[in-house]
């Protein structure tokens, strides 16, 4: 069986590489792969310009990187014993011990936890001393393989904002394995995007997920409303383009007759009262619709509008009252050519 199938992979010195994707996509085993506790089948491994021996020195290579799992792996003693465990094993000078623990402690905001047992610990800062006995270790690689998706959401925000700090301080090279977008848009320099054991796109994070390049991609990078449809017209920079019971116009040139998948983020639809005046909108794009259902979503909703295909939109709690939205009504849906990503079919 075929689980991972990379023909390249390359990480930059000093970036952070969010690699994302659903479950079973083979995410941790490129990660195991890269940090060297499992052997590819075929192909190799290069490490700083030089490639790694199968059979060689692993060790070596290993201590220059560092890794955090899901679960924090700690020993039932103290939080500061916790944290001198990797020096101590590489018979660092007790007092340097001392000195970078006590930094790495102050970094990661647990130096009051000092002299806590770990099994008393909460999971949030139970992964802080997981962060800080990894990061202590000064490691030229950093592996991170999902180790916030047993967190509540305000410690896990809490965590991701502080390990972005140190991060973009201290330009260490991190390979970050997550399925949450939002984790990949905050700490991803670039990002890439695993299914079925393959990377399917890797770029920066505003393109990957503004103009995804494939159906599979642009669903799972939060893509709802994904349109089939033909190239009708191209004038003056605008094309036109025929979907199921409407037209729209993009901005992207194409070819006549082509056919194309247009795609549209929820973010970029703006929903008006049927019949109300459109005096403050430039969208070139107007769908008529019935709103089906709303779906709360923190500080908004996601609404699901009839247009004869369904459309999906995303709109602020306050904007919804104001507007006097429910369920039923009769809305436009708006949004500007520049909105669309337009993908060719092959």
């Amino acid at each position: 069986m075929l689980v991972l199938d990379a023909p390249s992979f390359e990480v930059l010195e000093g970036e952070t590489l969010a690699v994302i994707g659903p479950n079973g996509a083979g995410k941790s085993t490129l990660l195991r792969i890269l940090g060297l506790l499992e052997r590819p089948t075929a192909g190799r491994v290069v490490f700083g310009g030089r490639p790694v021996q199968p059979y060689g020195n692993l060790l070596m290579d290993r201590r220059r990187m560092a890794s955090i799992f899901q679960e924090p792996l700690l020993t039932d003693g103290t939080v500061e014993d916790n944290v001198a465990l990797g020096l101590w094993l590489r018979r660092i000078d007790s007092a340097e011990v001392s000195r970078r623990v006590q930094e790495s402690m102050a970094t990661l905001g647990i130096g009051h936890l000092a002299n806590r047992r770990t099994r008393t610990l909460s999971g949030g800062e139970a992964q802080r001393v997981s962060l800080a006995r990894a990061l202590v270790l000064a490691p030229e690689v950093f592996l991170l393989d999902e180790p916030f998706a047993a967190l509540d959401p305000p410690t896990r925000e809490g965590v991701l904002l502080d390990l972005k700090t140190i991060l973009d301080k201290r330009r260490i090279t991190t390979i970050f394995v997550t399925h949450d977008r939002n984790e990949a848009l905050l700490l991803g320099n670039r990002v890439a995007v695993m299914m079925g054991g393959r990377v399917l796109q890797m770029d920066v994070p505003e393109r990957v997920f503004a103009e995804p390049v494939n159906e599979e991609v642009a669903r799972f990078v939060g893509i709802e409303t994904i349109l089939r449809g033909h190239v009708q017209s191209v004038s003056q920079g605008l094309t036109t383009v025929e979907v199921p019971g409407w037209t729209v116009e993009v901005a992207e040139p194409l070819t006549l007759g082509e056919r194309v998948l247009v795609c549209l983020r929820p973010e970029e639809i703006t929903l008006f009262p049927r019949g109300a005046t459109l005096t403050t909108s430039s969208a070139r794009n107007q769908f008529y619709g019935r709103i089906i259902r709303h779906l709360p979503t923190g500080s908004t909703y996601r609404v699901t509008i009839d247009c004869g295909i369904p459309i999906v939109a995303t709109v602020t709690r306050q904007s919804w009252e104001q507007l006097g939205l429910r369920d039923g009504a009769e809305v436009v849906a708006a949004f500007k050519a520049t909105a669309l990503h337009v993908i060719r079919c092959v």
